[in-house]
């Protein structure tokens, strides 16, 4: 007789496990997801601590514009308290300006000439918008002399700059560190996708991590690409989702119209970001205008910016600014030149034929940072050049050797912005294979440019800069000029990758 199993209980079979938590293996799309979505919820702290800040600079700027005003003029009784509404005003009227100016809306650190104009603007507006909220809010009991307000808005302008300077300068680092650095794929191969991944391997301050480079149509050129091939245009939407991409830069100039927006179909998937790179025309043509052929409609595509009395004024600022940097330096170049004699033998100064306007040769004179036989060895300057002197590696490094070429400046020959001017045998060599480089010299060489400032310097690729040049020679103007040199400055002071 076979024994039959007992019945469970009741109890036991009412009795269940809690189900079992899968935790997500790190190549999971759970655990891709939630990778993305902390970088986000990371970036997200730049812009909102540097709301923070500037509301508490704002107030400081206000208290001592308060605290000056005591300092020139007799208030009686008057204490700060009562200016507790006003100070309320001012915070919440200047970080809105600044919100709308978009200050906080920078994914990326912009240029601090840029800032700075916005910050002047709209501090500017923000004093106005304070002024008539403050009359309309506190009407009798309003107390915010001319002084004051001047206080005031010069206050906040100086202290916003700086705090914005400090926090672009922390996020750039943090950035560079790899905190929120968001994941790149680029669509397509050849030469310009290798110019991106150059721009994202200069700059890692920018906060991009390239994971792959996507096969699209019958580009070539991927094999002596600096990142992997990860897949193709049909495999776009699963390479996304897989490896967690928070944007798509298609790098794609040639491709026709269609094939873009069959891409950008492809690519877009949730909060995905998506930027496509020009082709040359669209690059170099600049702005375009609409004029007129004896009423018959044309569009300008192509016009020289730099002519007529505008010629003029970039001269007049070149000597000027020529001049007082002569002067205002030269007790700093007779020590570079004493220093330069004491160390090896041989002239202070090196001179060499560039080409410069219409591709006429002239000497360019800089201070001499290699020995006396360096020419014999001719080649492009690379990091630790044996050619160097100790004096010069200290000189190229901080740019101190380029100073004497405002000589060549306040001569005529060159200008203080322009294309930075080569040597004969290399001019004669890159207009062979790149289009347009005789361009170049249509206007004067200059001490820097806008190639220089955006890290296109020494052993760089001469196609991208030809490209920058370019555009500031179509798209020139007399504010673009103070913006390279101010930003040359900066880098003179931060950056020592020249050598």
């Amino acid at each position: 007789m076979s024994k039959v199993a007992p019945k469970p209980s009741r109890s036991a079979r009412v009795l269940r496990l809690p189900p079992r938590v899968v935790e997500p293996t790190p190549d999971s799309p759970a655990a891709v997801r939630a990778a993305r979505n902390r970088r986000r919820r990371v970036a997200f702290l730049f812009p909102v601590s540097q709301m923070v800040i500037d509301a508490a600079v704002v107030a400081l700027a206000f208290w001592l514009a308060f605290q000056l005003r005591l300092l020139t003029e007799y208030v009686g009784e008057l204490t700060f308290a009562s200016y507790r509404g006003m100070l309320g005003v001012q915070v919440g009227a200047m970080v809105t300006t600044f919100f709308f100016y978009k200050l906080y809306n920078r994914k990326r650190v912009m240029s601090h000439v840029d800032e700075f104009t916005r910050i002047l603007a709209g501090t500017s507006v923000g004093t106005v918008l304070t002024l008539a909220l403050t009359s309309f809010l506190f009407k009798n009991d309003f107390d915010y002399p001319r002084l004051m307000v001047v206080y005031a808005w010069g206050l906040t302008i100086g202290l916003v700059t700086m705090v914005h300077f400090v926090h672009s300068r922390v996020q750039w680092g943090m950035r560079a560190a790899g905190v929120a650095r968001e994941h790149v794929l680029v669509v397509g191969g050849g030469e310009t996708a290798q110019m991106i991944l150059n721009a994202i391997q200069r700059s890692p301050g920018l906060g991009y991590r390239t994971v792959g480079v996507v096969r699209a149509g019958n580009t070539k050129g991927y094999s002596t690409l600096s990142a992997p091939v990860v897949g193709t245009v049909e495999e776009l939407p699963d390479l996304i989702d897989r490896m967690g991409v928070d944007e798509v830069i298609i790098a794609l100039p040639e491709a026709s119209h269609q094939e873009v927006v069959a891409i950008i179909n492809q690519a877009q998937r949730e909060k995905v970001s998506i930027k496509v790179f020009p082709d040359m025309f669209q690059f170099m043509a600049g702005e375009m205008s609409i004029g007129d052929l004896n009423g018959l409609p044309l569009l300008t595509v192509r016009d020289i910016a730099l002519r007529g009395w505008k010629l003029g004024v970039k001269r007049m600022v070149d000597v000027v600014l020529s001049a007082v940097a002569l002067v205002f330096f030269s007790p700093l170049m007779l020590l570079v030149a004493i220093l330069i004699k004491l160390e090896s033998p041989g002239p202070v100064f090196f001179m060499q034929e560039r080409m410069g306007l219409d591709a006429r040769p002239f000497r360019v004179i800089k201070f001499r940072s290699m020995r006396v036989d360096a020419e014999e060895h001719a080649t492009w300057t690379r990091p630790d050049d044996p050619r160097r002197t100790r004096i010069g590696a200290f000189i190229r490094q901080t740019s101190l050797d380029e100073f004497p070429q405002f000589i060549n400046v306040l001569l005529g020959e060159m200008s203080i912005v322009g294309p930075r001017p080569e040597q004969p045998q290399y001019v004669e060599h890159f207009q062979q294979y790149i289009p347009r480089y005789m361009d170049r010299h249509r206007e004067k060489a200059g001490l820097t440019g806008w190639a220089q400032v955006n890290g296109l310097r020494g052993d760089t690729s001469i196609f991208e800069r030809t490209k920058y040049d370019l555009w500031y020679i179509e798209n020139w103007s007399l504010s673009l000029d103070f913006k390279i040199m101010i930003r040359t400055a900066l880098k003179l002071l931060f950056d020592r990758n020249a050598y």
